[in-house]
């Protein structure tokens, strides 16, 4: 008990928290950011896309390294395309949880 009240002295609150509204850019700045967002899934899309020829490609020649390069980079864009997706989630669900962290 007395460890878990010297614990609470040593973690110092500053009081300091999200404030939506504070800068006058901030719309423009998740634009700025939804723009980036729509151009990273459009060009994983892409690389999805080069990735599945090649896998195809390399498998149907018998290209064994052009195949696993192709599976290799369907897996790196299909994790990045869900990153993207999820990025707003993700610091939504972590923002919360570390205001309710007390």
């Amino acid at each position: 008990m007395q460890l878990v009240e010297h614990l609470r002295h040593l973690a110092y609150d500053p009081g300091v928290s999200p404030k939506s509204g504070g800068l006058p850019g901030l719309s423009v700045l998740r634009d700025v950011i939804s723009s980036i967002n729509l151009f990273g899934i459009v060009a994983v899309v892409g690389a999805l896309a080069v990735s599945l020829l090649v896998w195809a490609w390399g498998h149907h020649s018998g290209g064994h390294q052009a195949e696993a390069n192709g599976k290799k980079g369907t897996v790196v864009a299909a994790c990045c395309a869900l990153g993207l997706g999820a990025a707003n989630g993700i610091v939504a669900f972590f923002s919360a949880l570390g205001s309710k962290v007390q």
